[in-house]
């Protein structure tokens, strides 16, 4: 007796349609998997003689061998676990539907329930794709994966209710397709808490109007973190491509909320600083994404930057780069997208009041340098504007004015990306921050004046190229903000200034 269920696997964000091949024969009793398993799949026998026993159906007294083709690519989890025990059903005759068109996910309890399983979303894309017509998948992933219009989503509750639908008896309802709605949420952190402090609101306001990163730098007590945790309420909405980029991310990290089955507001990680390197950047035995990458068309906030590992800080320059991680394993390479805006907070000593207007620092000049080390010079270039954040004044502390909302910059800071959305139209480019040094001329027009201004920067500080770009990024931002096509020389002023913290306390 032979049987053929289509299933699908993961490797990292790639799925790959999984054929699941069983034959029973007539010999020694056993139950054989093969195919390039890993344990947890291997586990599957147990589960799956379980379950039968729930539903009295008794396990083969035979000769039972289950492939996993293509059997060159490992599997691993109990993805397989529902359609493996349908081709057994299928093969035993308990079943005599066609099911070429239709895939099987889930793992499979002992009692015959179904339960959920990460990377659903990916999943379900990939056999929309492939051509598939349904698929059958556990009840609770089913809300996910009906995000995707074009294919039959089925919730199964357990293997009982499964075998009545295929035999015709008891029909599941199919899942009506959700659809997406960008909507512009509400937050309990809110700019008008913050009091003072403007340059550094307009510099985060640049920031999120270009995409750009951003590094905080102050004495204790000065705001930094209250900052950086309210940037998530000035920035755009997701759009559905991003929306369905960070969901497929979050499902296969099992971090996705049951009762939002579609991330539709932008990421906001703050990982401690103790954190390991393949935590930041995603790792293990079968990678997982890591801090950069569940941070994916949203925000990376790196508080206290400076006690970070420096080697783990060091691993953040290529991702930050390339907008993507890739994962080397024995068995093969994973890569996660990680396109995520970086904000960095730190103390500028050790004690917190070097560079302090009125107190004084403990700290010899040694230990600042030793401790500003930390942050190298080729990390610190990838911060695209350097903001000193000073101390709080007390008559802005004690006054009664109403500071702006973050609601009236959010609508500053949409309007301005609608500018950039329609410049990139065509392009893999969806913010200033991205743009490519080979479009920097196209995309930033400048003016004699600006040019000879910027030159005269670039040669009395001695910028990289990197900051060189960079500025130019950042003048585009603020032309943008302005609402001019072409980049004037007070565009260049204002955006150099967010270049100038690394000469004040890296050249100590």
């Amino acid at each position: 007796m032979f049987a053929k269920i289509n299933s699908i696997g993961l490797i990292g964000l790639l799925a790959y349609t999984v054929d699941v091949e069983i034959v029973i024969n007539r010999g020694q009793p056993m139950f054989d998997l093969i195919g390039l398993p890993d344990a947890s799949v291997k586990e599957s026998r147990e589960r799956i003689k379980s379950a039968l026993r729930s539903i009295d159906i008794a396990f083969p007294i035979s000769s039972v061998t289950v492939n996993l083709a293509p059997a060159n690519t490992k599997k691993s989890g109990s993805v397989h676990d529902l359609a493996i025990l349908v081709s057994l059903l299928k093969a035993l005759g308990y079943i005599d539907c066609n099911l070429d068109s239709s895939v099987f996910i889930g793992e499979v309890s002992l009692s015959g329930s179904i339960r959920a399983i990460n990377g659903v979303l990916s999943m379900v894309i990939h056999a929309k794709e492939m051509g598939f017509k349904s698929i059958y998948l556990p009840k609770d992933n089913v809300i996910e994966a009906s995000i995707i219009d074009g294919i039959d989503v089925y919730g199964v509750e357990n293997i009982s209710q499964l075998l009545n639908h295929l035999s015709g008896r008891t029909p599941i309802d199919r899942q009506e397709p959700i659809l997406f709605s960008s909507s512009l949420e509400s937050y309990t952190l809110d700019f008008s808490d913050v009091r003072g402090q403007q340059s550094v609101k307009y510099a985060l306001e640049v920031s999120a109007c270009g995409g750009h990163n951003v590094l905080l730098i102050g004495s204790p007590g000065s705001g930094k973190s209250m900052l950086a945790k309210r940037m998530p309420s000035i920035l755009p909405p997701m759009n559905f491509k991003e929306s369905i980029e960070t969901t497929k991310i979050h499902s296969i990290a099992g971090k996705l909320d049951s009762s939002k089955p579609i991330v539709i507001e932008r990421p906001f990680r703050s990982p401690h600083h103790t954190i390991s390197a393949s935590g930041l950047v995603g790792g293990g035995t079968v990678p997982q994404p890591g801090e950069i990458s569940l941070a994916h068309n949203g925000l990376l906030f790196l508080d206290e930057l400076a006690e970070f590992d420096k080697h783990t800080l060091e691993i953040l320059r290529q991702p930050l780069e390339d907008q993507k991680i890739t994962i080397s394993r024995v068995w093969g390479t994973v890569t996660y997208p990680s396109k995520f805006m970086l904000i960095g907070a730190m103390n500028p000593c050790p004690c917190g009041y070097f560079n302090h207007p009125t107190r004084r620092c403990t700290c010899s000049r040694n230990a600042v340098h030793r401790y500003l080390s930390k942050i190298s010079g080729p990390l610190l270039d990838r911060f695209d504007i350097h903001v000193e954040v000073s101390p709080v004044e007390f008559d802005d502390l004690v006054s009664k004015a109403n500071e702006e909302s973050s609601s009236s910059i959010r609508q500053r800071v949409i309007k301005v990306r609608n500018i950039q959305n329609e410049r990139f139209k065509g392009t893999d480019i969806t913010c200033n921050a991205m743009i490519t040094s080979a479009k920097l001329r196209e995309f930033c027009p400048i003016t004699d004046a600006a040019e000879g201004f910027l030159k005269n920067v670039f040669e009395k500080t001695g910028l990289s190229a990197r900051a060189y770009s960079k500025i130019l990024k950042i003048s585009r931002t603020i032309a943008d903000m302005d609402g001019s096509e072409v980049i004037q020389k007070s565009h260049i002023a204002r955006a150099s200034r967010f270049r100038s913290l690394d000469q004040k306390y890296w050249q100590v």
